[in-house]
């Protein structure tokens, strides 16, 4: 089970209102609007996704297409646990030109599924992507009336482009629930259906998220959450708004990412918020580690650990050098936990602000529960900052801009 311990001389306490507060996030929670809390227990969801699956599981490449939510999750799960033995995948979340160029160069889209992925429909990026794709597959003699064997589209259950779109070609469609907001959307079909075609068994990620889910909602087990989320209140109140999310993973470098999305589109508003920074390591403690130990200290920093990797590799060796000796009697793996334990001393001897977090091992079930409590802080941590955690005004007003330009241009 994933636990985690504050190291701060900043005291960490819980507020007298406790009561009033857990009130609150209860009730946002369980609100109609809201509705990410509740996927673990929704098999309707995993169902349609495993039908589609059925009738597409001889394709040997996936391409996914999408832009923040609708990308950054998928493509987290697959980077961490995914296998691409199968199938391979390509993620078409960006429309640099050249990058488009790079990456379809790779792909054989005849033996592609498109799985096109936005609730609203009207993305411009995923629109663009999309029908890049359709000329792709039209090079190749396959057009509209073969679509329904290459398209499976992603988005709301009853509204938007996507929806008309796929009744006119006949095109499978999976549903993103009303309630769900993209940033909090892989535990639904957004993330389902790659998850099933990278080997990825999606019941046993809701079996973790639901672990998560039982703790917090028992007021004096999760007593610990709350106490965290008032921590970084206090420190947010004290100035200290930058919040990096370093996990000792190389599998977990997307997850950073994903958390980027997350915490920033949720809880930067009204002047408020925590600037997230992604890192991992063990690489960025020859990068930006040094800023993080005698830089300004107003970051809060996320350290995850992984108590036990997989596979292992021996460092003995013959070779000459002080150095090779030393290190010569462990496994690759005592490295890691070394260079762990070594940067966690020296932040907490230099007066930082750390969470360390571990996770037993990296799988399904410890996956899960981290999507669905990093996204249950997110949500609390707006609550008590007096922000709404699931909208994106800034993120509208740049789109309402940049569909005006266009305009401008024609």
């Amino acid at each position: 089970m994933l636990n985690w311990k504050i190291y701060s001389h900043f005291e960490a306490k819980l507020t007298q209102d406790f009561d009033h507060i857990f009130k609150i996030y209860q009730e946002t929670i369980n609100s109609p609007e809201v509705g990410f809390f509740h996927l673990p227990t929704n098999q309707i969801l995993l169902k349609e996704s495993l039908e589609v699956y059925e009738c597409f599981k001889h394709k040997k490449h996936f391409i996914h297409v999408g832009i923040g939510g609708s990308a950054l999750g998928p493509e987290m799960f697959i980077k961490a646990l995914g296998s691409e033995k199968e199938t391979q995948f390509t993620f078409l979340n960006n429309i640099d030109p050249d990058e488009f160029h790079r990456q379809l160069s790779t792909v054989n889209i005849k033996d592609a599924l498109i799985f096109i992925v936005s609730k609203s429909g009207t993305t411009a990026e995923t629109v663009a992507a999309m029908s890049i794709l359709a000329n792709e597959l039209a090079k190749v003699g396959i057009y509209e009336n073969q679509y329904s064997d290459y398209f499976v589209f992603c988005t709301d259950p009853v509204k938007g482009d996507l929806r008309k779109i796929s009744a006119q070609w006949n095109v499978k469609t999976l549903t993103i629930p009303a309630n769900i907001g993209g940033r909090f959307s892989v535990l639904t079909p957004v993330g389902f259906l790659p998850m099933l075609f990278a080997g990825i068994n999606p019941q046993k990620v809701l079996k973790g998220a639901t672990e998560i889910q039982a703790y917090l909602s028992d007021k004096t087990q999760g007593k610990d959450f709350y106490q965290l989320a008032f921590w970084l209140r206090d420190l947010h109140d004290q100035g200290i708004r930058q919040t990096v999310l370093m996990p000792y993973s190389s599998r977990l470098k997307e997850f950073s990412a994903w958390y980027v999305q997350l915490w920033a589109e949720s809880l930067g508003k009204n002047g408020k918020g925590m600037t997230p920074i992604p890192a991992y390591g063990a690489t960025d403690q020859h990068s930006q580690m040094q800023l993080f130990m005698e830089g300004p200290n107003d970051k809060t920093l996320f350290l995850f650990e992984i108590e036990k990797f997989f596979h292992d590799y021996e460092l003995k060796n013959d070779i000459s050098g002080q150095s090779f000796k030393l290190l010569s009697p462990f496994k690759l793996s005592t490295l890691m936990k070394a260079e762990f334990e070594g940067t966690l001393a020296a932040l907490i001897e230099n007066k930082r602000h750390v969470v360390h977090f571990k996770l037993p091992k990296l799988n399904e079930e410890s996956l899960g529960q981290l999507v669905l409590f990093t996204e249950c802080l997110t949500a609390l941590v707006g609550k008590i900052l007096d922000i709404d955690p699931f909208n994106q005004p800034g993120v509208e007003a740049g789109k309402k801009y940049a569909y005006e330009w266009l305009k401008s241009q024609s």
